[in-house]
């Protein structure tokens, strides 16, 4: 017996048909789909200090449960101290049932956590159905030890969609439990 996770269940079971219904598809195969998750940080000390590359990767790896791996620049900049092929982030792309155990576990418990929250911007659609969330501190996932946090970082999650407009990709991405704010 084979393992699936609570969110993807859900999307085949009851998401399907509703967006089916709502958008009028005329096939299965025409609903939108969530592709990939990927997270992605920016570490602009680690210029003057390689040590904060490995603490980003680390966390990115805890959060993730899946190895996430350095990113290095692609051009020099003088003012920035930065030549090419030094590693400026850290990056980690989800698929499949780590995507959805994720992303079950940031609407369940990483965003609640989040002070004031009222809910996620609905302006971060790229106009080609996907989107990206800002987080501002990675202490809102409870697999991060407060104690052992050198520095609060921020991080972008971005949502690869199979959807063809913005309005497919909202649609989507709230029957999959992310609270946008309501205007």
């Amino acid at each position: 017996m084979s393992y699936t996770p609570r969110l993807k269940q859900d999307y085949n079971d009851r998401i399907v048909n509703s967006l089916k219904e709502t958008f009028s598809y005329k096939s299965v195969m025409e609903v939108p789909k969530l592709k990939k998750i990927i997270l992605s940080r920016g570490v602009g000390a680690a210029v003057s200090d390689k040590k904060l590359i490995e603490y980003a990767v680390d966390e990115l790896t805890a959060i993730t449960g899946q190895k996430a791996v350095p990113t290095i620049s692609k051009k020099d900049v003088a003012s920035f101290k930065l030549r090419k092929g030094m590693p400026v982030g850290a990056k980690v792309t989800l698929r499949g049932e780590r995507m959805f155990e994720f992303l079950d576990r940031l609407v369940t418990t990483a965003l609640p956590r989040v002070r004031d929250f009222q809910g996620v911007k609905s302006t971060g659609f790229d106009g080609r159905g996907n989107y990206t969330l800002g987080v501002t501190e990675q202490i809102i996932f409870p697999e991060i030890d407060i104690d052992k946090v050198n520095r609060i970082n921020g991080m972008d999650i971005t949502f690869v969609t199979t959807s063809q407009t913005d309005q497919e990709a909202k649609s989507l991405l709230t029957e999959l439990g992310i609270p946008f704010k309501k205007n």
